[in-house]
C-alpha cells in the first residue's frame, strides 16, 4: 500500500525502521521476560505489595527510557534509519529515487533487491577467499550497472556467501529484470568461477535425478508383482503345473490355458504370457521346478548402477590439486577460464570418458556436414530451376521467330534483324540438350517445386546453425581435453625417468 502510494525510496525507508524497532522492542521485551519469574514469584506468595512496587518500577524505567528514544526517533528519523542501516543502504536509496526523478515511474509492487546465497564445500575456502569468489561474482553477472553487498557467514560448518543487490541501476535508469530461468544462469556463473579458482562444484543432476524431500517407494509393475506371487507359490512347493495355477486363480488371476498359458490380474486390460517374464518364470522353467530337474531363482531387480565420470574426475582433481609440474606448466600456457568452460560443458553433457567425447564430436561433425550437404544440393537445384525456368521463357518466346529463320533458309539478312531472339533460342535448346530434357517441364509445376525446396531450406536452417553450435562445442572441448593431457605427459615421463 505504502509503494502504491508513495514510492519505492519510501518503502525502503519504511522496510528499514520497520527492522530497528523490532530491535528496539526486543530489548524492551527482555525486560519483561526477566521480570516474569519474580513477579511470578510475589504472585505465588500473596505478596502484592511488593509486585505492584516491582511492577510500578519497571514500568517507570522503561517510560524513561522508551519515550526520548521515541520522541528522538520522531524528530530525525529519516536520517537515523539512513545512519543505523549503514552508507551502502543510503546508496540503495538513493538510485531508487533517482530512478523515480528520471523515468517518472512509480510501480506499486517493487522488489527492492535481490539476494543470491553462494556456499562452499567445508573446509574448501578461507572466509577471506569465499569473499572475494562471490565479490567475483557480483561485478561478472552485474556488470557493474547495480550495487550490491556480499556478507560472507562463517557460523555454520560450510561458508557461504550472501549477496544482495539493488533491483534498480547505478545510473537510475532502469531496473533489474529477473529473467526466465535466471538460477541456471547464476548457478551457471558460479560454478564456473569455482573452477577458474580450483575449486569443487556440486555435479549437475536431471530433476528427476535429484534427491527428494519425499521418497516415496519404488511402483511395482504387473510384471514384477506377477513374479512374486509366483516366487511364493513355488516356495510352497505345489504338486503339479495345475495345481499351480489354481493357487495363482486363488491370488486373483484369470488363467488362459492353450499353447501358452496366459494369466491376467485384477485391473489389467491384457493377459501376460509366462514366457514374457523372464529367465526363470517360462512355462517349461516352472514345470522343471515343480518336477524337482531345476532349482527356482527368484528375479532380483538390481538399481542402476551409476557409470562414473572418469574423464571429469581426472580434469577436475588435476585442477583442485594444482601441484604437478605438467599442471603448472599448462595453467601458464594455457587459460584456466577456457578449460573451466570445458569442465562445466562435460558437466552439463554427461561426457564420461575421452573416447565418449571423441565420438560425439564425431557424430555432431557428420550430422553438421550432412546437413549442409542437403542444404548445398537444395541450393544448386533452385539455381537450376531457375536458369532452366528462365530458358523455357525465352523457348517460348523466341519459338515464332526461330520458325521464320528457318523458313527463309537460315539468311543473313534474317539473323542480322533478329540476333538476340536467334541466339536466345539457340542457347535454350543448347542448354534442353545438355540436361538431357525429352520434354520440357511445365514453368507452373518448377514453380511449385521452387517453393517447396525454398520452404524445406529455411527449414533446415535452424537445425544447421544448432548442429554448427554443438559441433563446434566439442570439437573445441574435445582439443582442450586433449591439450591438458598432453601437458600432463611429459611431466610424468620425466617424474618416471627420476
Amino acid at each position: 500500500m505504502l509503494g502504491f502510494m508513495c514510492g519505492d525510496f519510501q518503502v525502503g525507508i519504511y522496510s528499514a525502521a520497520v527492522k530497528i524497532r523490532t530491535v528496539l522492542t526486543t530489548l524492551i521485551t527482555s525486560v519483561g521476560t526477566v521480570l516474569l519469574p519474580r513477579l511470578s514469584f510475589y504472585i505465588a506468595g500473596e505478596n502484592w505489595k511488593e509486585f505492584k512496587r516491582l511492577l510500578k518500577k519497571s514500568y517507570c524505567t522503561i517510560i524513561m527510557i522508551a519515550v526520548p528514544v521515541m520522541v528522538y526517533f520522531i524528530l530525525v528519523a529519516k536520517p537515523s534509519v539512513v545512519f543505523l542501516s549503514g552508507a551502502e543502504y543510503e546508496e540503495f536509496l538513493l538510485t531508487k529515487r533517482l530512478y523515480e526523478q528520471t523515468t517518472g515511474r512509480s510501480q506499486k509492487s517493487d522488489v527492492i533487491a535481490y539476494q543470491v546465497r553462494q556456499s562452499f564445500k567445508p573446509g574448501e575456502v578461507t572466509p577471506e577467499e569465499a569473499n572475494r569468489i562471490g565479490y567475483e561474482f557480483a561485478e561478472r553477472f552485474l556488470k557493474g550497472k547495480h550495487a550490491f553487498i556480499v556478507a560472507t557467514h562463517t557460523d555454520r560448518a560450510h561458508i557461504h556467501n550472501h549477496i544482495i543487490y539493488n533491483s534498480t541501476a547505478l545510473d537510475g535508469t532502469r531496473k533489474f529484470k529477473n529473467f526466465w530461468l535466471s538460477s541456471f544462469a547464476v548457478q551457471r556463473l558460479s560454478d564456473l568461477i569455482c573452477l577458474e579458482h580450483q575449486l569443487s562444484t556440486i555435479e549437475y543432476k536431471p530433476y528427476r535425478e535429484r534427491q527428494k524431500r519425499i521418497v516415496y517407494p519404488p511402483k511395482e509393475s504387473n510384471r514384477d508383482r506377477l513374479c512374486g506371487i509366483i516366487d511364493t507359490i513355488l516356495a510352497e512347493k505345489p504338486k503339479d503345473f495345475e495345481v499351480f495355477l489354481q493357487k495363482l486363480e486363488r491370488q486373483g488371476y484369470e488363467v488362459k490355458r492353450g499353447k501358452y498359458t496366459a494369466v491376467k490380474g485384477k485391473g489389467q486390460k491384457r493377459f501376460i504370457r509366462f514366457r514374457t517374464l523372464g529367465t526363470g518364470y517360462g512355462e517349461d522353467e516352472i514345470k522343471a521346478v515343480l518336477e524337482g530337474k531345476a532349482k527356482h531363482q527368484p528375479y532380483q531387480k538390481l538399481p542402476p548402477k551409476e557409470q562414473p565420470f572418469q574423464l571429469l574426475v581426472d580434469i577436475q582433481g588435476k585442477m583442485v590439486a594444482g601441484k604437478s609440474v605438467g599442471y603448472k606448466k599448462w595453467a601458464t600456457k594455457f587459460n584456466l577460464k577456457e578449460m573451466s568452460k570445458t569442465l562445466l560443458f562435460l558437466q552439463e553433457q554427461k561426457i564420461g570418458s575421452a573416447e565418449e567425447l571423441r565420438e560425439r564430436a564425431a557424430a555432431a561433425t557428420e550430422r553438421y556436414h550432412t546437413l549442409g550437404d542437403s542444404i548445398k544440393a537444395a541450393e544448386a537445384r533452385l539455381t537450376e530451376i531457375a536458369v532452366l525456368k528462365t530458358h523455357i521463357i525465352n523457348y517460348a518466346k523466341t519459338r515464332e521467330v526461330y520458325a521464320a529463320y528457318r523458313k527463309a533458309g537460315y539468311s543473313k539478312a534474317f539473323l542480322e534483324a533478329h540476333r538476340e531472339e536467334i541466339t536466345l533460342h539457340k542457347a535454350a535448346k543448347a542448354a534442353f540438350d545438355e540436361a538431357g530434357l525429352q520434354k520440357l517441364p511445365k514453368v507452373k509445376a518448377l514453380d511449385a517445386e521452387f517453393a517447396e525446396l525454398l520452404t524445406k531450406k529455411k527449414a533446415a536452417y535452424p537445425d544447421y546453425r544448432k548442429a554448427r553450435n554443438e559441433m563446434q562445442e566439442l570439437v573445441r572441448a574435445q582439443k582442450n581435453v586433449e591439450r591438458f593431457f598432453a601437458e600432463e605427459k611429459p611431466a610424468q615421463e620425466n617424474e618416471q625417468a627420476r
